[in-house]
């Protein structure tokens, strides 16, 4: 996994037409768009997907669709996780994972386990899973962070448990799973703003949402650092920082979906209860993204 999973997977939105049904179209535009402007790999259902939302058979629909768009361009990860292990469980054992690489599965949310909970649970996925499992801490949504302490027992207990997805925003402790880690596994960012500082330490690259928008320049600055040519790196993250704290400031993947909207991707429609970002930060959105050269 360590050469699929380098560099700049991108967590793809779902696009929605004007009922709310899924833009197949606008998806496969999208596929392409971001395929042929450098990222490494795709993400399918992933949170920036609005995979809350969508039904189950809805879920099929489109990681079936991903596939045949993608044909054998480049890796695949499916996005599958909950708050209920046994039901994680069995969607692993019943899902259809053709042409799919690895498996993206979030810390339990609401419920909020103990670090002995979250160790058993993912213990449990790996048991269950046909495919190597992403590890994918976002406190911020879930509510619970999961320790470096965890994060490293787990990799040193499974090997099929390949990397952790880490949205924690602490680099202390990132650095501690950077430290101790196993050499197989990988730390992958999954703050698009501190992809730069993760991949200084070590990190094998990251799950982006401003890849969505910026695909090019934001793979740019990954390979660039992935190279140790940090200055060069550097020089993209300083032009895209701002640009990047715009599109999350209404949430995610809100912010995306109108500089999407504006670049002709996709129309800027979410599904309740999300909605999309007032017009004031569209303004901005859009304007930050017509100044942006690189």
């Amino acid at each position: 996994m360590k050469d699929i999973l380098r560099g700049t997977g991108v967590a793809l939105i779902t696009p929605f037409k004007e009922d709310f049904s899924i833009d197949f179209d606008a998806l496969e535009k999208i596929i392409k768009y971001v395929t042929d402007n450098g990222v490494d790999y795709l993400v399918v259902m992933g949170t920036t997907g609005e995979t809350p939302s969508l039904h189950a058979h809805e879920k099929k629909e489109l990681a079936a669709f991903v596939r045949e768009v993608n044909g054998d361009r480049l890796p695949l990860v499916y996005g599958l996780g909950g708050n209920n292990t046994a039901e994680v469980c069995d969607k692993l054992k019943t899902t259809d994972f053709q042409g799919y690489q690895a498996i993206l599965s979030v810390t339990p949310y609401y419920n909020k386990p103990q670090q002995e909970g979250l160790y058993r649970h993912f213990m449990a996925i790996a048991e269950a899973s046909p495919l190597p499992i992403i590890l994918y801490n976002v406190p911020g949504r879930t509510g619970v962070n999961m320790l470096a302490e965890t994060t490293l027992r787990l990799a040193h207990s499974s090997k099929k448990i390949c990397a952790i997805k880490e949205a924690s925003g602490n680099l202390d402790q990132m650095a501690k799973i950077l430290k101790d880690k196993p050499d197989e596994f990988l730390l992958i960012s999954g703050d698009d703003n501190l992809t730069l500082h993760i991949l200084s330490m070590g990190g094998a690259g990251v799950i982006s949402v401003v890849a969505n928008v910026l695909p090019a320049p934001f793979s740019k600055m990954v390979h660039l650092a992935l190279e140790g040519q940090f200055a060069e790196a550097a020089n993209i993250h300083l032009k895209l920082f701002e640009f990047t704290n715009l599109l999350f400031a209404g949430g995610s993947p809100a912010g995306a979906k109108v500089a999407m909207a504006h670049l002709g991707l996709c129309k800027d429609i979410l599904r309740l209860p999300l909605v999309s970002v007032t017009p004031d930060l569209k303004q901005k959105i859009e304007q930050t993204l017509q100044t942006i050269t690189l």
